[in-house]
Parts: structure tokens; sequence; C-alpha cells
């Protein structure tokens, strides 16, 4: 069984030697570890530290292209390289290398297909209250949507089988991280989690530059991806709002106009603001229909995709 072993890099090269260092050598059930970085415009020594490290797989980007295509081109290089289980690991030392034999054992004994390191946010210092709260919040909204039980679901720390990543698309540009979890959840992959220490803070994150940021776009990555897989979900729900409240202002008009028939024009407003909120339920059905064809065919692409995969990356 192969392990690859992919860091995204935006000039780490200070902090690349401490990850080295921490990445085990030999591992129960895993035949060969090897070491991809992904090069996302590095304007460092990110590649020639890597190299003098003893690292052949490069993946470059002549120009940032973000977390998520660093993520998406890293999973095919590994594939290509005939790797039955990726980990994923920043380049700042945040992840101890240590907890990497503790990712892969459920994968390697086939009790699951993906492991997400839970950093037990509540302990870490350097996080403010502010900040742990919108980790369990957004965690528990997550859940939520993918149907399942992550306690950490930002973590980048993460083990992949290569059987959900034949599985697995990456559409956001900005974190595959919370993508992947809602995908994983809707296509019934399995799960687990280990509970990790990690090092002390290197370097501010490179993400996000404020928790605000973060919400913002971490809640359209969630919001999006379930769209994707449960459109009739959202507007269905939205057009049961609109129904609901679009009645209240018609019924009050019929109310109005039965009880006296001079009172109707009134009380035309209501009449009005009713019936573009009940032609808003209308539209939220119909997209909803819409929205439902629209994931079928997507997941008949999808199904087509693996296959492709499949015959691309050929189990060795």
């Amino acid at each position: 069984m192969k392990l690859i072993i992919q860091i995204p890099c935006l000039n780490e090269a200070q902090t690349l030697p401490l990850v080295f260092a921490d990445i085990p050598k030999k591992i129960k059930g895993i035949d060969s570890i090897e070491v991809l970085i992904i090069d996302d415009g590095c304007t460092d020594d990110t590649v020639a530290v890597a190299r003098q490290h003893g690292v052949k797989h490069v993946v470059h980007h002549a120009k940032k292209q973000g977390l998520a295509r660093a993520f998406h081109d890293g999973v095919l290089r590994s594939l290509e390289l005939g790797a039955d289980i990726v980990v994923n690991t920043d380049g700042d030392n945040q992840y101890p290398g240590k907890y990497i034999a503790e990712l892969v054992r459920p994968i390697v004994e086939g009790q699951a297909d993906i492991v997400i390191a839970d950093r037990q946010t509540h302990t870490i210092a350097e996080f403010s209250a502010g900040k742990k709260l919108l980790q369990r919040v957004g965690t528990k909204i997550l859940n939520m949507a993918a149907g399942t039980n992550v306690p950490d679901a930002p973590s980048g720390f993460r083990a992949y089988s290569r059987e959900s990543l034949l599985r697995l698309n990456i559409v956001t540009r900005f974190s595959y991280a919370m993508e992947t979890i809602v995908q994983a959840g809707n296509k019934g992959l399995a799960i687990a989690s280990i509970p990790i220490t990690v090092n002390a803070k290197t370097r501010e994150s490179r993400l996000f530059s404020s928790n605000f940021e973060h919400v913002v776009k971490s809640g359209s990555a969630i919001f999006r991806a379930f769209t994707m897989y449960r459109p009739y979900v959202v507007f269905a729900s939205l057009g049961l709002f609109l129904l609901a409240v679009g009645s209240i202002p018609v019924v009050r008009y019929l109310f109005f106009l039965l009880a006296d028939h001079t009172s109707g024009a009134r009380h035309i407003q209501s009449l009005i603001a009713g019936s573009v909120l009940l032609i808003g339920s209308f539209i939220s059905f119909t997209l909803g229909i819409v929205g439902d064809l629209i994931r079928i065919n997507r997941t008949l692409i999808e199904d087509n995709l693996e296959q492709t995969k499949r015959a691309r990356f050929p189990k060795r």
C-alpha cells in the first residue's frame, strides 16, 4: 500500500524542514511513503528546500491558484503516482507529523474512507473565544448540511483513501475542507476522526485575513455544496416560507372584502404584496424542480467522471 503525503506550499522554505523532520519513515500496513510538494506560486526557496530533503515529486503553479486548486492538482498527481492513501498536511508545521500513522490507520484497516484530525480547538491557546465559538457553530452547521458528525470541520490535516478521491470533485476556489465533507456525507463515504494536538503557530493564516472573511467564505462554500446536492430542500423551504408569508396579506384582503364589499379598494396593497410573495413561492418551487433535474444530471456526469478517473489512474 502506497502513501503520498502532499503539502500545499506558498513560501514555506523556513518551516518545511520542521515538517520533513516529523514525517514518519515507516508505518504499519504501508509499503512505501512518498512526499509531494504543491508549489502554489512560491517566490522563495520552498522547492529547493524540498529537493534538499529528498522530495522527488513537485506540482508547480507559476502563479498562486489558491488552496482548493493546490489540493485538487496534488490529488491528481498523487493518483498518477499510484497512491492508495493521500495525507494532506500544511507546510507551516501546524500539524505534527507523528500523527500521520494514526491518521491513516482507519483507512488501512478498512474502517473509513476519510479521516480528519480533530485539533480540539477548545484547547488551542492562540484561538480567541470568538474564534472557538465560530469553529463550533460552523462545524455544527456543516454537520447538519452534510449529515455527518465531524468534530473539527475546518481541519486541513486529513487522510483520503484512493476510492474516496476517485469519487470526490473539487468545485470551490476557496477551501476544499468544507466542500469535501458535504460531498462525502451525501455520497455515503465513511468519515472518521482522531484527536490531535497542534504545534505552536509559526505565522498568520494566509487563507483569510479576518474571522469575518472566514465565516463568509466558509458559509458560502457550505451553502453552495449543500445546494448542489439538495436543491429541492433549499428551494422547497424558501417556497413554503414565501407561501406562508404571502398567504397572510391575501387572506387579510379577502377577510375585509367579504366583511365589506366596498372596502376591497382600500386594501388592494395587501392583495398586491401577497400576490408578489405567492409568485415568488411558485418560482422557488419551480427552481427546486429544475435544480433537482440538474442534480440528477450532475450525478450522472460525476459517475462518468469517476469511471474516467479509474481508467486514467488504474490500481497498481
